[in-house]
């Protein structure tokens, strides 16, 4: 299997990660110096609609599990969510 992985540097609010097809288990990392709320959510139809799974509000180390193929996953901050900082977010599988 290769491996998938996407990062992404949030440093203000209506930033995500780029959507990555996930099935199985996979990694949910957040670091940083950051204030705010970091929104996980996926997609059942290749990225139109976004559907919110998880939020949190401090630094993670995690990991989810997905039994549907198909299913993209990404992470960020949603407008009005965002105080300061810089929340570095990772999604791997």
């Amino acid at each position: 299997m290769t491996a998938k992985l996407v990062t992404k540097s949030v440093t203000g609010e209506n930033q995500f990660s780029d959507g990555v097809s996930m099935v199985g288990y996979f990694n949910f990392s957040i670091s940083g110096i950051w204030a705010g709320t970091v929104t996980l959510q996926r997609s059942f139809d290749g990225g139109s609609t976004w559907l919110d799974v998880d939020t949190r509000i401090a630094n993670i180390e995690e990991f989810g599990i997905e039994p549907e193929r198909g299913i993209q996953y990404r992470a960020g901050i949603k407008t009005g969510a965002y105080s300061s900082g810089t929340a570095v977010i990772r999604l791997s599988q």
